[in-house]
């Protein structure tokens, strides 16, 4: 046992996290283990490899994963600020290689491959960004004569410009929606917000009449009939197939047709197998992850730390939310992944280090600390 008396890393680290908050990431990590081993075999059976080939490489990626959530923890805000930099820059860097000489699949360049690993660079952008536009943010409101708005629209638009390059429309529509989240937050007017809003459907719009890929999946998501919506189909029968029981371990029908039954679309075999209850019980641990460091953000005195925490929570929710949503049918269907429960490992990791800073922010600090943590801002670089 650790006793509050003790002074060492370990011991400041357990007594002032969030436990129930850590204890609610960890149970939806071991949720990802028991749907990986239901949803996997048949897809890796299909292609070719070994049954367990996915949920192997699912449990190995599980074990960086809980190192990078755990160490990232520990950081103070001001290291969380340098390391979101740091992976910022490294990730933007393997975006352009990426776009430069990473293979075409599906008419997308989103993979680079290093030392033997595939590695999707704009998923661990995505955290380091929020961090980032947080810091500039809380800048921005600490220092009026500071240009950091102007700076987090630029690196708005750095990141997404290189996205849409990709292109990767649904982690772009991820980036905008919680950057304008945290536009709102910092307390800009309302008329800037409604701007953004603007531009964002206007950018959606063009991208339906210049993209035939997004304009495909709209069309379809408006009228089934004109075009193939077997994915789609498929899910919502699994979710007729499984009731509020499921059908039990193993014996779903939907895994052995659905290409993407271990990524995109794993909530669905989820609610075949183990029923609308366990669908619930999934979404209960998001929403309470959410709000649980919503409010922790909230009663945050370090004004940083309350935007970043905030943004992160934000950015964890809005993906569970897009992946439910697709498999449900309710928008139209886009790569993402369900935090920690689809197969992934460059999505695992970076959501690692992004509930990581999360824990980190969230922590109790002593008043001292804070306003040590607020003098040192601006020794950032």
């Amino acid at each position: 046992m650790l006793s509050r008396e003790e002074r060492n890393p370990l011991s400041e680290w357990w007594w002032t996290v969030d436990r129930p908050l850590l204890g609610a990431i960890i149970a939806l990590m071991l949720s990802g283990i028991i749907l990986s081993l239901a949803a996997s075999p048949p897809v890796a059976t299909r292609i070719g490899l070994d049954p367990f080939h996915f949920f192997n490489h699912h449990v190995m990626f599980l074990l960086p994963s809980l190192i990078v959530l755990l160490g990232v923890s520990f950081l103070s805000p001001r290291q969380i600020r340098r390391s979101a930099l740091i992976v910022f820059a490294i990730s933007v860097a393997l975006i352009l290689a990426t776009l430069l000489i990473g293979p075409e699949v599906k008419g997308s360049r989103r993979w680079i491959t290093l030392i033997g690993l595939n590695i999707q660079a704009s998923e661990s952008a995505k955290p380091a960004f929020v961090v980032l536009a947080a810091w500039l943010f809380s800048e921005s409101a600490r220092r009026p004569e500071m240009p950091a708005t102007s700076m987090a629209l630029a690196l708005l638009l750095t990141l997404v410009s290189l996205l849409v390059m990709e292109p990767d429309f649904g982690q772009t529509m991820l980036i905008l929606m919680v950057w304008g989240a945290l536009f709102f937050i910092a307390g800009m007017r309302m008329i800037w917000v409604l701007g953004l809003a603007g531009a964002a459907s206007a950018g959606l719009f063009t991208a339906y009449l210049l993209v035939p890929h997004v304009a495909g999946r709209i069309k379809r998501f408006m009228n089934p009939a004109s075009g193939d919506t077997f994915q789609v189909d498929t899910a919502m029968e699994a979710f007729s197939n499984g009731g509020w029981f499921g059908l039990g371990p193993g014996e779903g029908i939907a895994k052995r047709s659905l290409p993407d039954s271990h990524t995109d679309f794993v909530f669905a075999v989820a609610a075949e197998e183990f029923g609308i209850i366990l669908c619930l019980a999934l979404l209960s641990l998001f929403a309470f992850i959410v709000i649980r460091a919503l409010s922790r953000a909230y009663r945050n005195e370090d004004m940083f730390s309350r935007f970043a925490a905030s943004g992160l929570a934000i950015m964890f929710g809005v993906q569970a939310a897009i992946n439910m949503s697709v498999n449900l049918q309710l928008i139209p269907a886009k790569g993402m992944t369900l935090p920690f429960i689809s197969y992934g490992g460059s999505s695992i990791v970076s959501l690692a280090y992004g509930v990581g800073m999360m824990l980190a922010l969230t922590r109790l600090r002593p008043s001292t600390e804070v306003e040590s943590i607020e003098g040192a801002v601006r020794g950032f670089a």
